[in-house]
Formats: C-alpha cells, sequence, structure tokens
C-alpha cells in the first residue's frame, strides 16, 4: 500500500485517537480504524481509563471483515493482561493481515514486545508514518513514562503591551467570553491546576471547570506560609473539589490545622523558601497526575520556566493596550540574560477567537529527546 494511504488512513486513527482525550488519563490517547480493500470497515478509540482499548472497539466493529484487513493504529498494541486483555491476541484472532502503528509504546510490559507477538505469528507490522503527530497527542503519556512528572502547560491571557492586569491589580477581563470558555475546556481535561498564593489572595478564584469536564482538576496553591483565606472559595469548597496547598517550614501550625479542618490537603516541603518546583512535580507525579495547568502568576510561572519545567504554552492575546509602568506581567523569574539563549516555540498553532489571538506552541526540553519519546521503531 502506497505511503500516502497509509499516512491519510493513519491520519484517521489519530483523529480517533483525540476522541478519548481527559477521560483515558493516565493512559496514553490510542486511535485505530481496520481498512480493507481501501474501505473503512472499523474504527475505535480508547474511551475511558480502565476500559477497552481502541484495537478492540475498532475490530468488534469491523467484524468478519477484519480478516485479512489493515489495522492502523496510533501507538503498538499491547501484549500483556492489564485492565483488559491484550490487543495482540485480538488481532491474531480477527486475521488481520497487516498492522501499522506510528510509534512504539515505551511502556516497560509493551515496548517493543507487541511488536514481536505479532511477528512471531506471521503478522508484519510497520512503524514511523506519522510518528511526529503521534508523539504530539501523547507528550504527557510519554513524559511521565520517560521521568515520573506530568505534563506541564502554562495559560494567561495578556493585553497587546503584555500586561495581565491594570495598575490597579484590575484584570477582569482581558480577554473575549468565547477565550474564557475555552479556557474552561482545558481545565476539565486537567488533573491539576496550578496557582500562587498571590493570585488567589488577589482574585478569589475557583480555578474551577464551568460547565465540568471529563476531570474534576484538583486545585494546587503555592503557598509557602499558609496564607490561604479560611473564608475564601478555595477553603470552603475543598470537601468539594480538591484543594491541595504546598507548604513550606514557614507554614504556621495552627494556620495547616484550620485550613486540614476545612479539607485541604497539605502538601508539606522542607525549607523555609519557595515552594521547590521540581520536589511538587515530583510528588505530583507519585500521586498519577499527567496532565498540570498552570495558570500564573507571573511568579509561578517564572518559577515553572526557570526550572525548565513548562512543556507548552496556550496565551490569549487580546486588541487591548494598558500601558503604565507596573509589574503586572505574564511571566517574570530570573529569565534569560541572551536572547539567543531564550527558547522558541515549537509547533505553533495560532487562531483568531473573537478578536483574541491565541497561540499555543510546545517548549523544548531534554525529556523530549530521550528513547521512551523518540523511538518509533521496534
Amino acid at each position: 500500500m502506497s505511503a500516502d494511504r497509509d499516512r491519510f488512513w493513519m491520519a484517521r486513527a489519530l483523529a480517533e485517537a483525540e476522541r478519548g482525550r481527559g477521560a483515558v488519563e493516565p493512559n496514553p490517547l490510542v486511535g485505530a480504524v481496520v481498512v480493507r480493500d481501501g474501505e473503512l470497515v472499523g474504527t475505535g478509540h480508547h474511551e475511558r481509563f480502565g476500559g477497552p482499548h481502541a484495537e478492540v472497539f475498532a475490530l468488534q466493529r469491523a467484524g468478519d471483515q477484519a480478516r485479512g484487513a489493515t489495522l492502523y493504529v496510533t501507538l503498538e498494541p499491547c501484549c500483556h493482561q492489564g485492565k483488559t486483555p491484550p490487543c495482540t491476541s485480538a488481532i491474531l484472532q480477527c486475521g488481520i493481515a497487516r498492522v501499522v502503528a506510528a510509534i512504539r509504546d515505551p511502556f516497560p510490559k509493551v515496548n517493543g514486545d507487541g511488536a514481536a507477538r505479532l511477528r512471531a505469528e506471521g503478522v508484519p507490522i510497520e512503524f514511523g508514518i506519522l510518528a511526529e503527530e503521534a508523539r504530539r497527542i501523547n507528550a504527557p503519556y510519554l513524559k511521565r513514562l520517560a521521568t515520573g512528572l506530568p505534563y506541564v502547560r502554562s495559560k494567561w491571557a495578556m493585553t497587546l503591551d503584555g500586561r495581565t492586569a491594570t495598575t490597579t491589580g484590575d484584570s477582569r477581563w482581558i480577554s473575549g467570553s468565547r477565550s474564557r470558555a475555552l479556557v474552561h475546556e482545558t481545565r476539565g481535561r486537567m488533573d491539576a491546576i496550578v496557582a500562587g498564593i498571590g493570585t488567589v489572595l488577589a482574585d478569589d478564584p475557583m480555578l474551577d471547570a464551568r460547565p465540568p469536564g471529563p476531570r474534576t482538576a484538583a486545585r494546587v496553591i503555592l503557598d509557602s506560609q499558609a496564607r490561604l483565606p479560611i473564608n475564601g472559595r478555595l477553603a470552603t469548597t475543598a470537601r468539594a473539589i480538591p484543594v491541595w496547598l504546598a507548604v513550606t517550614d514557614r507554614a504556621p501550625r495552627e494556620r495547616i490545622v484550620s485550613l486540614e479542618a476545612l479539607g485541604c490537603e497539605i502538601l508539606r516541603f522542607p525549607g523555609d523558601g519557595p515552594v521547590p518546583i521540581l520536589g511538587l512535580l515530583e510528588e505530583l507525579g507519585r500521586r498519577g497526575l499527567t496532565n498540570l495547568l498552570v495558570e500564573g502568576g507571573g511568579a509561578v510561572v517564572g518559577s515553572f520556566l526557570d526550572a525548565g519545567q513548562v512543556d507548552e504554552v496556550d496565551v490569549f492575546v487580546a486588541p487591548l493596550v494598558e500601558g503604565g509602568s507596573h509589574g503586572f506581567s505574564p511571566v517574570r523569574g530570573s529569565g534569560f540574560s541572551l536572547m539567543a539563549e531564550v527558547p522558541r516555540l515549537a509547533d505553533l498553532d495560532v487562531s483568531v477567537i473573537d478578536g483574541d489571538v491565541r497561540i499555543r506552541g510546545i517548549l523544548p526540553s531534554p525529556w523530549r529527546r530521550s528513547e521512551r519519546f523518540r523511538s518509533d521503531q521496534a
């Protein structure tokens, strides 16, 4: 079959995979299509964590037409008994003649063994078709396998002159209603949303998704001294939506006791300085988090950037010019001394939303060069 045709069907499988976003994590997004004699006979995607895999749905829908067909799948089929039976067994039982997979699955119980099982039974499997696209949609899964850390997106809204508030601190609203709705959609697919105590004290935010999405994100507040107001919206809703308060040795015990009584969970870090970003991410990774949204303020975003732990940005630029010489900027921290050192976004996606310009892109990270992320051979 031609490479163009393979790319066409793999693109269809990638679109299927996207349908599971927010519902399957920490599992990967996976899509599959079954093609026989140039015709689509079955589609499927991984729909929920713990549920059947994409290949199973696609093969079931193909039925008898799967025999002699080609299966296109965005990730190497699994070969082990987990929450579901191995997909390689289903592929062999249905009589699939050829498998095309975008990338290898670096999960230790798969990691080339799925391909080896199929080849041992006489079913050829090829890798590499739209591999970059497959790695892109599963970057959170691949980062967590490579590093044990969640994937970090940073979001902010700003004026044309780079301000996140007026000189008085007023920030409602910089972006338009449609942009804010898209932010709520993103929140509804996150495992946690991070903000600093400065933002909380200034805005008393809920940091929730409205309407709710497929996931309910924990609200993680960087608050070294446990200053979270006990009458604020976060503390008073902590039993309904998790609030995790990251504190250091600077936090008074009586404040911790009061906040725990309201349902806040305390994440303690040693030292009398700010909350360590890498230590926080390691703790969130141990808790199984895959997707993290950092919303600010500028000092918090800057601390993640200084730590080399911003993987992706999502920025809304409003057609406003605020002026002034205040410090309400979206990213602070140490910054860079030379413009040549400043990381440049890749995979840019720019769109206009009711007058706002939305800019999305990924930042270079060492883990993206790791074997677990890059390999598309097996």
